[in-house]
C-alpha cells in the first residue's frame, strides 16, 4: 500500500479533480457487503428463534442472550474504530483489521454448533458467547470497511454512489441468506443449523476476501486521506469528539432506533408467519419480498438523493417504514398476497434506509474534516456501535413483548399451543411497536442540519 496517494487531513477534495471510482474496483469493494449480509441476517433472522425453539431458552434469557454481546460491541465498535485511525495513520491503509475479520466464519459455525444435550441457560451461554467473539471479528472487519468512503478523495454524490454499489451487493447477501438460511434449517433439528452455518460461513469469507482486494484496488485509485487527530488519541476522546458533532450526534441516536426496528422485524418474521398465517414456508417468501426491492429501489433513491438531498430521502424512507409497519396489524385478515405487497413497500422504503444513512457518515466527516476535527475511523466506530445497539435491542424489544404476552418457548420444535395474549404480543411486536420506533428515529433525524451545508 506504500504507493496509494496519501493527502494530509485539510486538504480540499474536490469532485471534478479527484479521479473517479471505476465501476470493476466499486464492485470488488461491494461483494463484501455480500459476505456482510450474511452474519447481519442470520443471527438477527434465526437465533432468537432457534434458541426459544431449538434450545427450549425461555423468551426472557434468549433476547438477554441476543442483547449482551451487543452491549459488548458499543465498546468494542469505537475502540476498534480508533486503533483503524492509528494503524491508517501509520501505514496508510486498514488492511491488517480487515484481514483479521476473516476469521468470522468459525464463530458463525460454531455458534450453531450447541454441544449435544445442551438446552436452556448452559445452551444460552453456549450462543452468547460465540455470539460475541463473532461480533469482535465482525467489528474488525465492518469498522475499516465502512470507513472506505470517508477515506477516498471523492465528493458527495460519489460517497453516495459508492454506497449504492454497497446497497445492491449487500442486498444480495442479505436475500441470499434470509432465503437460504430458513429453508436449510428447515427441519428444526440441531444438526441442520450446524449444516446452514457451515455452508453459508464459507460464502460469507469468500465474499469478505474479495472485499478486502476491493478496498485496496479503491484506496490506489482515488487516494486514501490520513486520519486527522494524534496518534495518542484514545477511543474515549475520539468518541467524545464524535459525539460533540451535533448533525452526527443526531444521525447516529436516529439510525440506533432505525436499526432496532429493522431488526425487531427480521426477528419477529418467523413467528409473525407461523402463528398469523400458521404456514412458516411464508418467511422466505416474506424475506425475499422484504430485501428484493433493494435491487431496483437503490438506483431510484440515488437519484431522489440527487434531486432533492439524502436528508429529505431518509426522512421519507422512514416515514413509510412506520406507515407500513401499521398496515401488517390486521394480520390473517389481510391475507397472504396483500401482506407480501406490504412488505414489499416496507423493502423499498428499508433500501433507502441504508443507502440514505451510511452515505451521510462520510458526509459528516467531510464536515468534521473542514473543522479539523474528523476521525474518519472513530466516526465509524460510534456509527457502528450504533448499528449494533440496534441489532440487539430490536431482538431484546420483541423477546420482551412475547415474554409479556405469555409466550411458550419449547425444543426440537415441537408445536405448543399458545395462549391468546402470547398471539396478541406477537402481533403487536411486529406493527405497532416497530412504528413507534420508527416515528422516534424520524423526530431525531430531523434535527440533522448535514445537508444544509454539503458540498455538492
Amino acid at each position: 500500500m506504500s504507493a496509494v496517494p496519501r493527502t494530509a487531513p485539510g486538504d480540499a477534495v474536490s469532485a471534478g479533480t479527484s479521479p473517479r471510482p471505476r465501476a470493476g474496483d466499486l464492485v470488488a469493494y461491494a461483494a463484501g457487503s455480500v459476505g456482510m449480509g450474511v452474519w447481519v441476517t442470520v443471527p438477527g433472522l434465526l437465533l432468537l428463534y432457534f434458541l426459544t425453539h431449538t434450545l427450549g431458552v425461555a423468551p426472557f434469557l434468549a433476547g438477554l442472550t441476543l442483547l449482551l454481546p451487543k452491549i459488548v460491541d458499543t465498546v468494542v465498535h469505537p475502540w476498534l474504530g480508533t486503533r483503524s485511525d492509528r494503524q491508517a495513520r501509520r501505514t496508510g491503509h486498514r488492511l491488517r483489521m480487515l484481514r483479521l475479520g476473516l476469521l468470522l466464519g468459525l464463530a458463525m459455525t460454531a455458534m450453531f454448533t450447541v454441544p449435544p444435550g445442551w438446552s436452556g441457560p448452559p445452551a444460552a451461554l453456549w450462543v452468547g458467547g460465540w455470539f460475541i467473539a463473532g461480533n469482535v471479528l465482525f467489528a474488525c472487519f465492518q469498522v475499516p470497511y465502512l470507513t472506505t468512503p470517508s477515506d477516498l478523495r471523492i465528493g458527495y454524490h460519489e460517497r453516495t454512489r459508492v454506497f449504492m454499489f454497497r446497497m445492491l451487493f449487500l442486498t444480495v447477501g442479505l436475500l441470499g441468506a434470509g432465503v437460504a438460511a430458513p429453508a436449510l434449517v428447515g427441519g428444526g433439528g440441531q444438526g441442520d443449523y450446524t449444516l446452514m452455518a457451515v455452508l453459508l460461513s464459507l460464502s460469507m469469507v469468500v465474499f469478505c476476501a474479495v472485499g478486502t482486494v476491493g478496498v485496496r484496488r479503491l484506496t490506489a485509485r482515488c487516494g486514501f486521506r490520513v486520519p486527522a487527530g494524534p496518534d495518542h488519541a484514545t477511543a474515549l476522546a475520539d468518541v467524545r469528539t464524535a459525539w460533540r458533532d451535533r448533525d452526527f450526534r443526531a444521525m447516529a441516536l436516529s439510525y440506533l432506533f432505525t436499526g432496532t426496528t429493522t431488526h425487531l422485524f427480521l426477528a419477529a418474521l418467523p413467528f409473525y408467519t407461523e402463528y398469523v398465517f400458521e404456514d412458516s414456508g411464508l418467511t422466505a417468501v416474506l424475506m425475499g419480498a422484504f430485501l428484493a426491492p433493494a435491487v431496483f429501489a437503490g438506483p431510484l433513491w440515488m437519484r431522489v438523493s440527487r434531486r432533492t438531498g439524502k436528508q429529505r430521502g431518509l426522512l421519507l424512507c422512514q416515514a413509510m417504514f412506520a406507515v407500513g409497519s401499521l398496515s401488517l396489524m390486521p394480520g390473517e385478515a389481510l391475507g397472504p398476497g396483500m401482506a407480501v405487497a406490504v412488505v414489499v413497500a416496507l423493502g423499498i422504503a428499508f433500501a433507502g434506509l441504508q443507502l440514505f444513512a451510511f452515505s451521510m457518515v462520510p458526509d459528516a466527516v467531510a464536515a468534521a474534516e473542514a473543522r479539523g476535527t474528523a476521525c474518519a475511523g472513530a466516526y465509524t466506530g460510534v456509527w457502528t456501535a450504533a448499528e449494533a445497539a440496534g441489532t440487539a435491542t430490536g431482538p431484546y424489544v420483541y423477546s420482551a413483548v412475547l415474554a409479556a404476552g405469555g409466550f411458550v418457548s419449547t425444543t426440537g420444535g415441537q408445536a405448543v399451543a399458545q395462549p391468546d395474549s402470547a398471539l396478541a404480543a406477537l402481533l403487536i411486536g411486529f406493527t405497532a411497536v416497530p412504528a413507534l420506533l420508527m416515528a422516534a428515529a424520524l423526530l431525531l433525524q430531523r434535527r440533522c442540519a448535514l445537508d444544509r451545508t454539503a458540498a455538492p
